[in-house]
């Protein structure tokens, strides 16, 4: 734990917004207990930090493909309509 009064306020972020508290929710409990705003949005901003270096690298998408088989399991070949290809 960080024993200082800003590292105080930024470990009160991190652990509420790990819990699924609202940003706005913890500004405006720590503004009626008597913080001030500018100590406030720089502890949100350091918390945001630390989370988003905790957070996992996301990978591209997979491609999803899908095919047609028969019952003999060979792929069906997919005809597109004529009329497709002249509408608009």
């Amino acid at each position: 734990m960080v024993k200082d009064y800003r590292g105080q306020v930024v470990n009160y972020f991190v652990k509420n917004l790990k819990k699924g508290y609202t940003p706005d929710a913890l500004k405006f409990s720590l503004i009626t207990q008597g913080y001030s705003r500018a100590v406030i949005d720089h502890a949100l901003g350091k918390a945001n930090e630390i989370l988003a270096e905790k957070a996992p690298v996301l990978k591209e998408r997979p491609v999803i493909r899908h095919e047609i088989i028969d019952e003999h399991n060979r792929p069906v070949a997919i005809k597109r309509s004529w009329w497709r290809i002249f509408s608009w």
